[in-house]
């Protein structure tokens, strides 16, 4: 038998349990810097220094944490359903976690690219310094999509969205475009789970479930969920 294709799209919210903090929770700083001195063009050109020193804290702080609840529940899903995960976390936990499918529509921490060169990516093993160049010559930066910035994996997240069966939503605000656009996109006959302690302002459509938890204990209600709507189609 087919298996129903489970469409997930996470943000920082499932990733904070495993102590990596969000800057929505924090007066829009992200670990005490303003997101946009450390998250866009702008901010690169003014101080890649600091850029760089953000980041090779962040990818220390990810290389220590440890994949929460929530990602290895996600990723048992995979026994019965095909489990996409669209994620708009930098960090691999969900790989680390055990999910196969796994989309990063803001880049991932683990890799690196040239300015110059936006596909190549190099591994991230050791901190990046101001005169590391790729082989183009361009100065290496983190393979991460700032604000300001195009968001490649964005057409093949629409094509994902568009072919769900079950649609979820993990700890995001859904304020930052376009990834909080996909949740437009859901066919309509699509059932749809929302989980955060905090849940996002969102439109009511038919097949909906809000779930007001911390993503480790909203991911155990949704496994109870989706196995009681898989038999209700089988039915």
């Amino acid at each position: 038998m087919k298996k129903l294709r489970m469409v997930v799209l996470t943000g920082a919210g499932i990733s904070a349990e495993s102590g990596l903090r969000t800057f929505r929770d924090s007066d829009g700083l992200w670990e005490g810097y303003n997101v946009y001195e450390v998250a866009s063009p702008d901010g690169w050109k003014k101080d890649p220094q600091l850029v760089l020193d953000f980041y090779n804290m962040r990818r220390q702080d990810i290389l220590k944490a440890a994949p929460n609840a929530a990602h290895t529940g996600l990723a048992a899903l995979q026994e019965h359903f095909d489990l996409h995960i669209i994620t708009q976390n930098i960090d691999d936990l969900h790989e680390r976690g055990g999910a196969k499918q796994v989309w990063h529509l803001h880049g991932e921490i683990t890799k690196m690219r040239s300015v110059l060169d936006t596909d190549r990516t190099y591994p991230y093993n050791d901190d990046i310094k101001l005169g590391d160049l790729a082989a183009d010559g361009g100065q290496l930066r983190p393979f991460i999509v700032w604000f300001g910035e195009e968001v490649p994996m964005i057409e093949q997240a629409v094509t994902l969205v568009r072919q769900a069966d079950i649609f979820v939503v993990i700890g995001t605000s859904l304020l930052v475009y376009p990834a909080a656009g996909l949740l437009d996109i859901v066919p309509k006959h699509v059932p749809v789970y929302v989980i955060d302690k905090h849940l996002p302002n969102v439109k009511q459509r038919p097949y909906f479930h809000l779930i007001e938890k911390p993503a480790t204990e909203g991911v155990k209600e949704l496994k109870e969920l989706v196995q009681r709507y898989i038999q209700s189609q089988n039915n």
